[in-house]
């Protein structure tokens, strides 16, 4: 049997990593294709730094993001095969939830989020980093480096299969042959969400009409890591005598309802406002009945107080709670 070889732009297109190509390129050829994986394993965990994980996190483009000049042509044909399973699988309040907790992500821990998500719908996806957010940035570190491997492993069974074909078949392997492999590559999905839903299918631009009501919010439960179904939802608007309602004073009923809802079994709630090109400016409350949903909580209820600017009518506002029976959070998604 032909040894199998890898070149360090091979490798380099299976990990962003430099230092992983390299040693990759030093360790070439392999006996066989298990060899190879075996090598790329030890090389990654035992021969490869902190800085060379974050470079091959950081390899992951975003959705809607162009490849920079500098990149491989081999990573720029991946990310388009690998953005196609979060657009194909998510609603639009999936894709900007997945955007949303991303960022955070991207915050909290320097790097993108990485998971191999074949097979894996958004919903599982979004469940998974949700969990993953709670993490020790020591410990999150070392599952993504775990992911990384995952990645790597399967783009490099690929490569290696594609060109093991070839020589049996007597055709010359090529850089065709290469480009039609990466176009199968598994989806990763996490590290492609951005911020910027410009990119997304059906995010229109705000002039265009809207695809969803200017205020939506879902509810996640953190102790438990997966969405909370069945919490009643209210939204308010002030039509007090004041502007708005001012801080240690009593509301005296000038609080209107815009709209009630239930959220499903993704956390996420129905219409509560109507649906306007142009919301109303003001300042919104937004109420959970927390009380009812875990009766041994601390919280009978919350409620987000929140002002929309007039300059602000065009834009989307998702207010999100994120619980668990002794803390809650929120949010400005968008």
């Amino acid at each position: 049997m032909e040894e199998m070889k890898v070149d360090e732009k091979e490798a380099l297109a299976c990990c962003g990593s430099t230092q992983f190509a390299k040693q990759m390129a030093l360790a070439s050829p392999f006996p066989s294709l298990d060899h190879a994986v075996s090598a790329a394993t030890d090389i990654w965990f035992n021969k490869v730094d902190v800085n060379g994980w974050l470079e091959a996190f950081a390899a992951h483009p975003q959705i809607g993001e162009s490849p920079s000049p500098s990149s491989h042509t081999t990573s720029a044909q991946w990310s388009k095969g690998e953005q196609s399973t979060a657009l194909a699988t998510a609603t639009d309040l999936g894709l900007q939830e997945l955007s949303d907790w991303n960022a955070r992500y991207r915050q909290k821990f320097g790097h993108v989020f990485l998971i191999c998500a074949a097979g894996r719908s958004a919903t599982e996806i979004l469940a998974e980093l949700t969990n993953r957010y709670w993490n020790r940035p020591i410990v999150e570190l070392e599952i993504a480096a775990k992911e990384q491997m995952k990645i790597t492993e399967l783009r490099l069974r690929k490569l290696l299969s594609a060109k093991a074909e070839a020589v049996s078949t007597g055709s010359q392997y090529s850089k065709v042959v290469v480009s039609k492999a990466e176009e199968e590559r598994v989806s990763i999905i996490g590290q492609h969400l951005s911020a910027s839903l410009e990119a997304f299918p059906g995010k229109a631009p705000q002039v265009q009409a809207r695809s969803r009501p200017p205020i939506t919010t879902h509810v996640l439960d953190v102790s438990r890591g997966s969405p909370a179904a069945g919490i009643e939802v209210r939204l308010e608007m002030w039509k007090g005598g004041e502007p708005c309602p001012l801080f240690g004073e009593m509301d005296r009923g000038g609080w209107v309802l815009q709209g009630c809802s239930t959220t499903d079994r993704d956390g996420r709630s129905g219409h509560l406002i109507s649906m306007v090109d142009a919301v109303s400016p003001g300042v919104y409350r937004i109420s959970f009945n927390t009380g009812k949903y875990c009766p041994v909580g601390f919280f009978p209820y919350v409620s987000i107080v929140f002002e929309i600017k007039e300059s602000q009518k065009l834009e989307h506002f998702h207010v999100p709670l994120l619980l668990s029976p002794f803390s809650f959070t929120t949010y400005r998604g968008s």
